[in-house]
């Protein structure tokens, strides 16, 4: 069963997500705040499939920190923050904490579902192409990408990642010295039938500079190809 968490603190917004949610077949679990969604969340041990968490929840745990407490718990989950237009720097901020998309109100329920599909696409393909994988590891330079454990490791150090940045840097390193576009990589991220914007994939990119890069503002491996999209220089 498709499995989905919605934290939202409006009622009248948190059962229509549900409600259009149950439609297109996913089971679905609800909080009203974030410390409810926390707390529902490890009762399930973790067994949910995407998030969608409002990012302006009362109390001690807002969307960003759900969001936080999540992606630590679990680097495979779909995240989707819910936003309004003008939280520009939320949304950002959701990215940066490891969200995967995020959904500006008001939205229709298709635009809602269709983007819950599409991180679930993304999480059962990641699924299986780790289940498919014929060999453990594949190596580039100083870094060696863990296939079975989902660990990229520098110099033998292990960095964390969480599953998309797990994924481009799987693409980066089975296209090494190629410029890629960002919607290729958005389309092999988070697959092809993705309607959000290309922005996500230059705040995955600053994440993941921060965790490999000696220097992160000089980066020497994830390289921007202006106009383009980025190259893994070896």
């Amino acid at each position: 069963m498709k499995r989905v968490l919605v934290a939202e603190d409006e009622q009248n917004i948190r059962e229509f997500v549900v409600i259009n949610l149950k439609r297109a077949g996913y089971e679905t679990y609800e909080a009203a705040n974030g410390e409810e969604a926390i707390a529902l969340y490890d009762s399930l041990h973790g067994e949910i499939d995407v998030a969608v968490l409002d990012i302006m929840m009362p109390g001690k745990y807002d969307g960003l920190e759900v969001c936080k407490h999540l992606r630590k718990e679990n680097n495979s989950v779909g995240i989707i923050m819910l936003t309004a237009k003008t939280q520009e720097m939320d949304k950002v901020n959701g990215l940066m904490m490891g969200a995967d998309d995020y959904v500006s109100k008001p939205f229709s329920p298709s635009e809602l579902v269709a983007r819950v599909d599409a991180i679930y696409r993304r999480v059962e393909l990641a699924a299986e192409r780790q289940e498919d994988k014929l060999r453990d590891e594949m190596k580039s330079g100083e870094f060696t990408l863990n296939l079975r454990n989902r660990l990229l490791f520098k110099n033998g150090s292990p960095i964390e990642l969480t599953q998309v940045e797990f994924q481009i840097m799987e693409y980066f390193f089975s296209n090494p010295e190629l410029t890629l576009e960002r919607r290729a990589i958005l389309q092999y991220v988070w697959g092809p039938s993705y309607v959000g914007e290309e922005k996500i994939v230059d705040v995955n990119i600053r994440r993941l500079r921060m965790k490999v890069e000696d220097e992160p503002s000089s980066p020497k491996h994830i390289v921007t190809v202006w106009g383009l999209g980025y190259r893994w220089a070896i």
